[in-house]
């Protein structure tokens, strides 16, 4: 036999690369946008547990005072959540009230835009939502990028 047919198969030709390349490429197509919607998912937990714990504290603070007025401050049984690195917290002072409350929990960072509520008829609002979201059609905090709940 001749050394032209002894010859042995090395590395990988320039079709198989372009094919694992391409594979490589729509699977990176699909999971990175999930990914990034899991992870916005996963940071308004931040605003919407604190949001209920607030609606909590604000009812045993008018059962105590028969008044909103002067919660929302440290000191009282309602002061406001700390803020987090994607959320922070406040009472507009126009909503406290005798019979009234709203606390916002307003975006920042990488959550810029969201803009979640609550007041004292357990209304959960969606105020505004972040880029590529879609702000839900009825009161409640939005849970998913098409503006489910």
């Amino acid at each position: 036999m001749s050394k032209i047919f002894d010859r042995s198969q090395t590395g990988f030709s320039l079709i198989e690369l372009m094919i694992v390349l391409a594979i490589i490429g729509v699977l990176a197509g699909i999971a990175v946008p999930s990914y990034t919607e899991y992870i916005t998912k996963s940071k308004l937990t931040e605003a919407i547990g604190p949001l209920s714990d607030m609606r909590v504290k604000m009812e045993r603070h008018f059962q105590d005072n028969r008044t909103y007025v002067g919660a929302c401050v440290a000191g009282t049984q309602a002061p406001l959540p700390a803020n987090t690195a994607n959320f922070t917290f406040s009472c507009p002072v126009a909503s406290l009230t005798g019979t009234t409350y709203k606390v916002v929990a307003t975006g920042i960072a990488s959550m810029d835009g969201f803009i979640l509520s609550i007041d004292q008829a357990n209304v959960r609002r969606t105020e505004g939502v972040g880029s590529g979201w879609t702000a839900p059609a009825t009161d409640c905090w939005v849970r998913t990028k098409g503006g489910g709940c």
